[in-house]
């Protein structure tokens, strides 16, 4: 059984390195942050928190090759692994559209760029010139990395509709899709699980190490003062609501629509007590808020049905540091104990 944590990049830089440590102390295998735009820079974080720790994995959940050239990426993704020891797990996805359109860029054919994106990376790393004339990607044979990669980066594909989940499944090391609610969990894993059966018997292209890591990723908001805890997911569901997917919308019984005077008052009027007040109960229900009998509750089934990665997402609570403590003395054990099996 496998913990993890990610966090939005929208903490002041310091905090990650102790949230960071927080987390290794109290056993979560994996350390994510998040790069959405106009916020601190993930690579930036990454790397310092790399330099703080020394057992604990970190990622990026996600970097997309839209606003980042995938040679870029891998050339990060090699450099984080010469930094941590080959602690580094690449996250990718196609970023959401709807924050795309800030900059003027425009999200065409994604589940083709991913999959040209996770090629090329992966040959990248394995120190290959990479003459690609796709749909998206176009390169020469100039396109090689100048230095020898310490292995190739283990990728995990941000999925959530139907075509990345299964490319996941079919191409990637792991997967990070958003369970906008947590039970969505079993709409998810059958079409992951389509992509594992249409994976290559022999993959040179893949990290050599390891079995496909399904990270279950939950949003959560932990803390004995209710109202507290409440408060701190409202604030998440403020700011992403308006960009999240219909097929989401439909799960939580919401319109997109319902989320666009949130958005107004948010990121145009910039009132975020007013907008944090218009989110709904039903909103609230893309993720978990309470105690920890609550989070227990709510994941057991996921557990008992083969969950073998649970990764709790922001805000975590009020006191981010305070709910990894409760999380690793209060939850996990009790989820372990669950499973069977650590």
């Amino acid at each position: 059984m496998r913990f993890s944590l990610r966090f939005n990049n929208d903490l002041p830089l310091h905090q990650y390195v102790v949230l960071a440590t927080a987390a290794e102390r109290a056993g979560f295998d994996q350390f994510w942050v998040s790069n959405d735009l106009f916020l601190r820079s993930a690579p930036v974080i990454l790397a310092a928190v790399a330099q703080a720790t020394t057992r604990i994995h970190i990622g990026s959940c996600i970097l997309n090759p839209y606003t980042i050239h995938p040679a870029e990426i891998a050339m990060f993704a090699a450099t984080m692994d010469e930094l941590s020891g080959n602690r580094f797990n690449l996250g990718l996805a196609a970023g959401a559209g709807e924050f795309l359109k800030w900059v003027g860029i425009e999200q065409t054919k994604p589940l083709v760029m991913m999959r040209e994106t996770i090629t090329a990376i992966r040959a990248l790393l394995r120190g290959q010139r990479v003459v690609f004339d796709g749909e998206c990607l176009r390169w020469t044979g100039e396109a090689y990395l100048r230095f020898t990669a310490p292995r190739v980066t283990p990728i995990y594909l941000g999925a959530m509709s139907a075509g990345m989940l299964r490319l996941a499944g079919e191409l990637c090391d792991g997967a990070l899709p958003l369970l906008f609610p947590p039970e969505h969990y079993f709409g998810v894993r059958p079409l992951v699980k389509e992509g594992l059966r249409n994976r290559p018997t022999r993959d040179p292209s893949r990290n050599a190490g390891g079995e496909f890591d399904f990270a279950a990723c939950i949003w959560a908001s932990l803390d004995e003062d209710r109202e507290a805890a409440r408060w701190a997911l409202a604030q998440k569901v403020a700011y992403y609501g308006h960009a999240l997917s219909p097929m989401i919308y439909k799960r939580l019984g919401v319109r997109r629509e319902d989320f666009r005077p949130i958005e107004q008052a948010l990121m145009v009027e910039r009132n975020e007590d007013q907008a944090v007040s218009m989110v709904t109960d039903a909103m609230l229900r893309i993720g978990v808020v309470g105690d920890a009998d609550d989070l227990v509750a709510r994941l057991r089934p996921l557990v008992e049905a083969g969950a073998e990665h649970i990764s709790f997402g922001p805000p975590l609570g009020p006191d981010p540091l305070k709910a990894i403590e409760l999380l690793g003395r209060e939850v996990l054990p009790r989820l372990v104990s669950t499973d069977g099996h650590r």
